[in-house]
């Protein structure tokens, strides 16, 4: 019980992700000049539940569970580069410190195990798309603050510290450039981590995200839905 408690603490304190996107604007109040170069449709390149691995679910039918439209989270004047070590782990940083030109996002679920051990997990899939050439800036400022923060305490709402360790590796997947930001947490009392994770895959000035609020022992990460998410978004902008 102590556990599910410390799970809905950092749930918390990593921004609930999906229900930060409360607030969806309409793409049609802002068309494109008549100059500017027709760009594809943003949200055609989501996962949709038919291109999910077993075992996962696209919530679309949930409240709030995509957003359109930029920021979906209040801008900061901060950048990535100089943000407060804790904020790695709010799951709307980006659109906070590195805010695109448009956002669309659809939460995502891996179905509890029957046995009951395994509770799964949840978070979402976002494309963030950036003017020309921002993309890569952002993605070095992920990497730069990644390593400015191997290790940090925070103290979340409930007055509970916690010790977080930050490291960076490979998705594996061949694109312009890709990783996975890993985040674990561990707590007083609480036997096991909490490991939150986000995969990152630039495709030209598009920055893929899947994103897994913390837990406990999961039985797997985003490496399960980020090749799907890739090659999903791929068939959307090549046709």
């Amino acid at each position: 019980m102590r556990a599910r408690h410390a799970a809905v603490t950092v749930a918390v304190a990593t921004t609930a992700i999906v229900a930060a996107s409360a607030c969806a604007a309409d793409p049609s109040a802002h068309p494109p000049s008549p100059s500017a170069p027709t760009r594809h449709n943003l949200r055609d390149g989501l996962l949709t539940q038919a291109q999910l691995p077993d075992g996962f679910r696209a919530l679309t039918q949930q409240v709030d569970s995509t957003t359109t439209g930029a920021p979906h989270a209040p801008a900061s004047t901060v950048p990535i580069a100089s943000m407060p070590c804790p904020e790695l782990a709010v799951g709307t940083f980006m659109t906070a410190h590195a805010p695109p030109e448009e956002d669309v996002a659809v939460a995502l679920e891996q179905v509890p195990a029957d046995d009951g051990e395994d509770e799964g997990w949840f978070g979402q899939e976002s494309l963030d798309r950036y003017a020309p050439g921002r993309a890569a800036a952002v993605m070095d400022a992920i990497r730069g603050a990644a390593q400015r923060c191997p290790s940090y305490t925070d103290t979340f709402v409930t007055g509970t510290h916690g010790q977080s360790t930050v490291s960076v590796t490979g998705t594996g997947l061949r694109a312009e450039d890709s990783l996975v930001l890993r985040i674990t947490t561990t707590m007083p009392e609480v036997t096991d981590p909490f490991i939150s994770e986000t995969g990152f895959v630039r495709e030209g000035d598009v920055i893929l995200m899947v994103q897994k609020v913390a837990g406990q022992k999961p039985r797997s990460g985003v490496e399960a839905v980020l090749p799907a998410a890739v090659a999903a978004y791929r068939k959307a902008t090549t046709g």
